[in-house]
């Protein structure tokens, strides 16, 4: 995505507004896929939810060379994004379906660490692939990934999705419930909030930093908030199936609107810096709990869409977010936009209380128990 607003207008001669519709449309089609991959995933199986979405998305790869007008390249971007958000909501269904319940925590941290290593790695590969304004090696790139996914998925060992006849009763035709999942609303709205201040780190730091002259830290922003993101999430997956996730989301949202109010005074790039550190905990935390929460209060029958319910949220905050942030800056300035943003997160700590953490401190687990009323009577 990180490219493609900068390839629409040397390509096309888009304007701003263009260009930026190039990259947003993807997240568009990402969003508008999540209302029925989730009962996709339930209806039709894991292996051919997923294959479905890794070939059409090899297909969409293979459609940018033949792209000649940006007119052509807005339905193929939209496009490619509904097979991204098919073969995300089939992937997180099949990992939280595979986890042993007692261990899910830790294996969907684990497993988030696969977003966070790509998010990091492939904008550095799209920029370096595309530095002579060539961007077929960018496309090809993508293409041979692709294969490699499409290759490797029939030796995944997956578990067999025979469900209840009821579920399969619940699955046929239109209705809202088989859109999402509604016990998933609470805790991803909680997600939500961290979304939208997340990005407008990701959409505004670096012109952010310009304007504070903190350019030299803010280059290694990222950087510090993967470090911190991937040591702390082994962490953050066993406290969570060890103590329940009250002991993660609470610090998680302090931490995190900490980081957000300290972006709002950096005045040093050590404070840039510690304001990295701080996101990385806090928000990598908030994400890899209110994720196993939505897993674990959801009927297996109904996970599919339990995930996509999640990550339509996701979709939304990243979204919306920087458009709220761009709003906001003509009348606040960046350091108090960023200030708001970490009260906006610090809000979650109450809603949080009263939309799950005050059930969830009813419900204490024994050792060995499965933890949740809603994931038995499931058969394989």
């Amino acid at each position: 995505m990180i490219i493609m607003s900068e390839y629409a207008m040397l390509n096309y001669h888009s304007p701003p507004g263009e260009a930026g519709l190039a990259a947003s449309i993807f997240i568009i089609g990402a969003l508008a896929a999540r209302f029925f991959s989730g009962n996709m995933v339930m209806r039709f199986g894991y292996k051919r939810s997923l294959y479905t979405g890794v070939f059409a998305g090899l297909v969409m790869s293979l459609a940018y060379f033949e792209v000649n007008s940006i007119l052509l390249l807005l339905p193929i971007r939209f496009l490619h994004g509904i097979t991204f958000g098919i073969t995300s909501t089939a992937t997180s269904t099949i990992v939280a379906d595979l986890i042993p319940h007692e261990r899910r925590g830790e294996g969907i941290a684990y497993f988030s660490l696969s977003s966070i290593i790509a998010t990091a790695m492939g904008p550095f590969i799209g920029m370096f692939l595309s530095r002579n304004n060539s961007y077929n090696p960018v496309f090809t790139a993508a293409v041979i990934v692709l294969i490699i996914s499409l290759s490797t998925a029939p030796f995944l060992s997956l578990r067999k999705t025979a469900f209840p006849e009821e579920a399969h009763r619940e699955g046929r035709g239109f209705k809202l419930r088989n859109c999402f999942e509604p016990r998933v609303i609470p805790v991803a709205f909680i997600c939500l909030l961290g979304f939208l201040a997340y990005s407008s780190i990701v959409s505004f730091l670096t012109v952010y930093a310009q304007e504070i002259k903190l350019v030299a830290a803010a280059g290694y922003y990222f950087i510090f908030y993967a470090v911190a993101v991937i040591v702390s999430r082994p962490l953050v997956g066993r406290l969570l199936d060890l103590k329940g996730e009250n002991v993660i989301v609470y610090p998680a949202i302090v931490f995190f609107g900490a980081a957000m109010l300290l972006h709002g005074h950096s005045y040093h790039g050590a404070v840039l810096l510690a304001a990295a550190v701080l996101a990385g905990l806090g928000f990598g935390a908030i994400q890899a709990s209110t994720h196993t929460i939505a897993v674990k209060i959801t009927p297996r029958h109904r996970m599919g869409l339990a995930n996509s319910t999640y990550l339509m949220f996701y979709d939304i905050g990243m979204g919306i977010g920087p458009i709220i942030a761009g709003l906001l800056i003509p009348l606040l300035g960046y350091r108090w936009m960023y200030t708001l943003m970490g009260l906006i997160v610090l809000s979650g700590y109450i809603f949080y209380y009263y939309l799950h953490g005050k059930k969830a401190s009813l419900h204490k687990p024994e050792k060995g128990e499965k933890g949740y009323a809603a994931d038995s009577g499931m058969g394989n």
